[in-house]
C-alpha cells in the first residue's frame, strides 16, 4: 500500500525493543530455532511470555500449520497492536517468544479493507513464498530477493498483475510502490497474502494490495497505511524464525473477534 508509514509524531512512540525468550521446539522442524530469536535488549514490560494463550482460541488453522503469528489489538480503531508467536506442540499451542509491540494501519483494523484506505485487513493469511529487502538476506528460511532498481509492487487495480511483485523499467501505474526506495521500511519484509493466492484465486481489483510485515519507518514507531510494522531487531527475529516447512499463518484481528478464526 502506497506510503505505508504514516508519521504521527513523537506521541506515537513505542517502548524500546524487548528481549525474546528462547522458542519452544516446533513439531516437524528440521532443527532448532535460530539463535537470533532472543537477542534484542530488554525494557521489562515486554519481556514476559503471553499469560493468555491466544492461539488456543483459533479454530480454522490448517492441520499442517505448526507456526502462527497473532497480531491483535484492543479495538478496531487503535493503531497499536501486539505480535505474539506460537508453535504447535503435541498438547496444543505454546508461546514461542515474548510479545512484541507492533503498529497497524492509521485507521485500525477493517473487515472490509479496500485500496487506498489505511486500514489493516482482518483475517488469517499465509506468508508469501518469497521474502524481500533492500538489505542482504538476514538469514531467513524462505527464498529471499534483494531489491534492485525496477522492483515494484503493482498496486494498479486496472492491471492484470495487480497485487504482485513486478520487475519493470516503467511504473505499473496507480499507487504502485518503488520497493527499492522505501527506506528504512523495506530493509526486510514478508508478504501477507491478503487479496492474493492462496487466500483468493486471483486478486480482486480495488480490494487492496501490498500488505506486508515490515520495519518501522521511524525510530519511535508509527502507524502504517495498512501493513504491520515492528522494530528492526524484532522483525529480523520473526522473519528468521518463520519456516515455510511449518506452513506458518498470520492472524490479524481485534482480540474480541479472534475466536471467529
Amino acid at each position: 500500500m502506497k506510503r505505508r508509514s504514516l508519521l504521527l509524531g513523537a506521541a506515537a512512540g513505542l517502548a524500546a525493543p524487548a528481549v525474546l525468550t528462547p522458542a519452544a521446539p516446533a513439531l516437524g522442524a528440521s532443527g532448532p530455532l535460530r539463535p537470533a530469536w532472543g537477542t534484542a535488549p530488554v525494557p521489562g514490560s515486554w519481556s514476559a511470555l503471553p499469560r493468555h494463550n491466544r492461539a488456543s482460541e483459533l479454530r480454522t488453522l490448517p492441520a499442517e500449520t505448526k507456526q502462527v503469528i497473532i497480531v491483535g489489538a484492543t479495538s478496531y480503531t487503535t493503531t497499536y497492536a501486539t505480535l505474539e508467536a506460537y508453535v504447535r506442540v503435541r498438547n496444543g499451542w505454546q508461546p514461542a517468544a515474548a510479545k512484541l509491540p507492533a503498529r497497524i494501519g492509521s485507521k485500525g483494523f477493517s473487515d472490509n479493507h479496500v485500496e487506498g484506505v489505511p486500514t489493516t485487513p482482518t483475517g488469517v493469511y499465509s506468508i508469501g513464498p518469497t521474502m524481500y529487502g533492500i538489505a542482504a538476506d538476514p538469514g531467513v528460511r524462505f527464498p529471499y530477493h534483494r531489491l534492485v532498481s525496477g522492483d515494484w509492487w503493482n498496486e494498479n487495480p486496472s492491471s492484470s498483475l495487480y497485487n504482485t511483485f513486478q520487475h519493470s523499467t516503467t511504473n505499473p501505474g496507480g499507487a504502485s510502490e518503488a520497493l527499492w526506495q522505501e527506506v528504512p521500511a523495506y530493509t526486510h519484509f514478508a508478504v501477507i497474502t491478503y487479496n492474493m493466492p492462496p487466500n483468493v484465486p486471483k486478486p480482486v481489483p480495488n480490494a487492496g494490495s501490498g500488505i506486508f510485515l515490515h520495519q518501522f519507518s521511524t525510530t519511535a514507531g508509527n502507524a502504517t497505511a495498512g501493513c504491520v510494522s515492528l522494530a528492526h531487531d524484532h522483525l529480523v527475529d520473526v522473519l528468521n524464525w518463520l519456516d515455510p516447512a511449518l506452513s506458518p499463518r498470520i492472524v490479524l484481528s481485534p482480540y474480541a473477534q479472534l475466536s471467529r478464526y
